[in-house]
């Protein structure tokens, strides 16, 4: 209970704050109208600025009200039809991703890495830790679109890749998900990846098959197989949970929607390189003419109206 006090008092602060601000501007505001301070009145206007997207921020974390919405995240990345190219896309989100976790000051750990033979991902798994993780980054769910001119091309022709986002809540210990170990299949191979720590030479990575669900799971990021299949367990559990929950809204009729959104051919947003540098959000037609902070992160604005219009048609 004390937890769960503290929890919701860290979550009232950011209001109490916007609120004392924004008295104290309404104070000076009617102290500069009684003594007619021009000046005054203009410094206030550029004070409201800052408040304003503040305040934005606020109106964002009220739509994260869900079960699940203040769990870390855990990410899957998975390069589509396109070979190279659409690798390297995956390998772009990837680090998309990261740099967003980096702004929010989010911790990030890559669990599995898959490696394209030339360049780029075939897939990677990672756990985004921090407040409000999984409720911002459930607004990624599906399937990317890159259409650029290819640097693996000699003819530099123009290409058009996919890759798909899934995005699970990390469940706390406490979530009881039963798994009956005569329904698994565990492997164990040599990990690989970019170098350094995620390359060894023993059969430390381990892969875990939940036979009935057909979910795999992986990690290699450890140096030990304990501290590998531990990890793997505990991604096991936050697949099956996310895999049960989805199976009861579907049977109540409720995942039609999420269904379309996530299948290939019905793109959640395009990131246009050529001709027009442009990222467009096919759900909220929110529009982005800076595709250089996008890939750097900066994807707020594609989430924050996502997640309005879903609070909007509850």
């Amino acid at each position: 209970m004390l937890k769960e006090k503290s929890a919701i008092e860290n979550r009232l602060k950011p209001f109490y704050k916007v609120y004392g601000e924004f008295k104290h501007i309404k104070d000076l505001y009617a102290l500069s109208l009684d003594v007619n301070d021009e000046n005054m009145l203009s410094d206030l206007a550029e004070s409201l600025k800052p408040l304003e997207k503040e305040i934005s921020g606020l109106e964002i974390d009220l739509t994260l009200s869900g079960k699940d919405d203040k769990l870390n995240a855990i990410v899957e990345i998975h390069a589509g039809s396109g070979g190279t190219e659409s690798m390297d896309f995956a390998s772009m989100l990837l680090r998309m991703y990261l740099r967003w976790a980096e702004r929010k000051r989010f911790k990030t750990i890559i669990m599995e890495y898959n490696a394209g033979e030339e360049a780029g991902v075939k897939s990677v798994t990672f756990v985004i830790y921090g407040e409000f993780a999984y409720g911002y980054l459930k607004a990624e769910i599906g399937v990317h679109r890159l259409v650029r001119i290819s640097p693996f091309d000699a003819n530099k022709r123009r290409h058009t890749s996919f890759a798909s986002v899934f995005v699970y809540p990390e469940i706390d210990d406490n979530i009881d998900i039963v798994i009956d170990e005569k329904d698994l299949r565990i492997d164990t191979y040599r990990s690989s990846g970019a170098g350094g720590q995620h390359v060894n030479t023993t059969d430390s990575a381990v892969r875990i098959t939940h036979i009935p669900t057909g979910i795999v799971v992986a990690c290699q990021n450890e140096r030990s197989q304990h501290k590998n299949k531990d990890v793997a367990y505990k991604l096991l559990r936050a697949r099956l949970y996310d895999y049960y929950k989805k199976k009861k809204e579907e049977e109540e009729s409720k995942l039609q929607k999420t269904k379309k959104d996530i299948s290939w051919g019905s793109q959640i947003r395009s990131y246009t390189l050529n001709p027009n540098r442009v990222s467009k959000d096919h759900r909220t037609g929110v529009t982005v003419y800076d595709d250089q902070s996008v890939f750097d992160g900066d994807i707020d604005e594609f989430i924050s109206a996502y997640l309005l219009g879903v609070k909007a048609k509850e």
